[in-house]
């Protein structure tokens, strides 16, 4: 019997000639980030009792939750983090000037196929986008990471997920990911690794499987994994930091669930509140009165949801019933979105553009809804209180449906106002900045 891509790499990192489901092993992962909440988690480190990390290059910090900082304690929190860098010699520091974690480590080729990371933030399973073991943890597992430089994990159970034919026009992978939250439940993968599969998915570009990826945790999953192929090799060219060695499941091995997906039948979709698998299709719920649009966060954010935007509302206003707030995941993305013109067209639209990092996703600034205010956004979670403000509420849906639904002011079918996704995907070719640039 064959294994899985979880048990294989979780064999390989613990030493052992093979693992099962449940087992319990310890690794030494490639990449352990965190974020803003490193300030705390250093102050666990310190209680410890260790003076020095045991692996400072495994450590990766990006300051994204709330940059800039919006009040003296966000600074202070900062400053402490600055500090610890400093220290303990972590040269893999990204400041206010780069954007969300997710996206600042896979544009600085952080991200490999067949490697371990860990994150201190849930939406760690976006590095399955790369084809890697990439899991959230708690602040205090980073802090022993930092100590110990191992952690312990539970080898998972695997579902996989195999996804047939072709998006229809105005659907996407955001789409897909809510349509299969929806169908699961919050709790239908819990612990387990979600392996996305099938034809449809091998033609994910690498924003697509950071997209759906992403949203596993939001179905319980521990890892979300598309198996590598030369469209992650071809961007991983001339940025990856080191060598990698991909892996993948056996064809025989023994899956805990498979199921299938057809994408040719479905229809945009959308996530009404307060939960991320109350999912509708987007006429269920067409008309429902919108005052603010966010399109941001480590989910929707990429220059090909810029992209989207930009051409939905090319010559034309958001109602002006609506804010339409856009935060591009990172400074390298916003750059790109400016060489080609999608931010003077956002901005003429009537849209407010903001620092990069995480804004209004975690409640912090940027964009927090009032009393009663209805928001649509981009991002993975709509929690009562999530966007800062639990007396208001958040749909989730794809930067299409975001676009519009800022024309009308009230949610709207997407494929009322279509793009030529061709004529996109031209543009995108060739256009995103070249690793020598980044910014550090």
């Amino acid at each position: 019997m064959g294994k899985t891509f979880s048990e294989k790499i979780l064999a390989k990192y613990s030493g052992l000639d093979e693992v099962v489901p449940g087992q319990i092993v310890e690794v030494i992962p490639d990449v352990a980030m965190s974020h803003d909440n490193t300030a705390a988690i250093s102050k666990t480190f310190e209680k410890i009792g260790v003076d020095k990390l045991y692996d400072p290059d495994i450590h990766l910090v990006v300051l994204d939750h709330c940059v800039p900082p919006a009040n003296a304690t966000f600074a202070n929190n900062h400053k402490v983090i600055r500090e610890f860098v400093r220290q303990h010699g972590i040269k893999n520091f990204y400041d206010i000037n780069n954007g969300i974690c997710h996206q600042v480590m896979a544009e600085n080729g952080h991200c490999l196929p067949g490697t371990v990371m860990t994150g201190s933030d849930s939406h760690s399973t976006t590095y399955g986008a790369f084809g890697a073991f990439g899991t959230g943890v708690t602040r205090s597992e980073t802090a022993v990471i930092m100590a110990t430089g191992k952690i312990w994990f539970r080898v998972p159970e695997t579902m996989r997920m195999n996804l047939n034919g072709e998006l229809p026009e105005g659907v996407y992978v955001k789409d897909v990911a809510l349509h299969i939250t929806g169908t699961i439940r919050a709790d239908g993968a819990l612990y387990r690794a979600i392996e996305f599969t099938g034809p449809a998915a091998a033609k994910f570009s690498v924003s697509e499987r950071m997209t759906i990826c992403n949203l596993a945790v939001e179905m319980g999953a521990k890892v979300g994994y598309v198996p590598p192929n030369q469209i992650v090799y071809d961007y991983l060219e001339g940025r990856a930091k080191t060598d990698y060695t991909p892996v993948f499941s056996d064809e025989d091995c023994a899956y805990d669930e498979i199921l299938d997906f057809d994408l040719s039948t479905l229809v945009p979709q959308v996530a009404a509140p307060h939960t991320v698998d109350n999912v509708l299709p987007v006429t269920d719920l067409a008309g429902e009165m919108i005052e603010q649009v966010f399109v941001g966060t480590c989910n929707n954010a990429r220059l090909d949801d810029l992209a989207i935007l930009a051409h939905v509302l090319d010559g034309k206003h958001i109602a002006n019933t609506t804010r339409l707030v856009v935060i591009p995941a990172s400074s390298r993305t916003m750059l790109d979105a400016m060489n080609l013109g999608y931010i003077p067209k956002l901005i003429n639209a009537g849209a407010t553009l903001s620092t990069p990092g995480c804004g209004p996703c975690m409640g912090n600034h940027l964009g927090v809804p009032a009393n009663a205010e209805k928001s649509l956004a981009t991002s993975n979670r709509n929690f009562r209180g999530r966007m800062g403000n639990p007396e208001s509420e958040v749909y989730l849906a794809s930067p299409h449906t975001a676009a519009a639904t800022a024309l009308t002011g009230k949610i709207s079918d997407p494929r009322e106002f279509p793009v030529d996704m061709d004529q996109i995907r031209e543009e995108l070719k060739g256009a995103k900045l070249t690793p020598d640039v980044a910014v550090s």
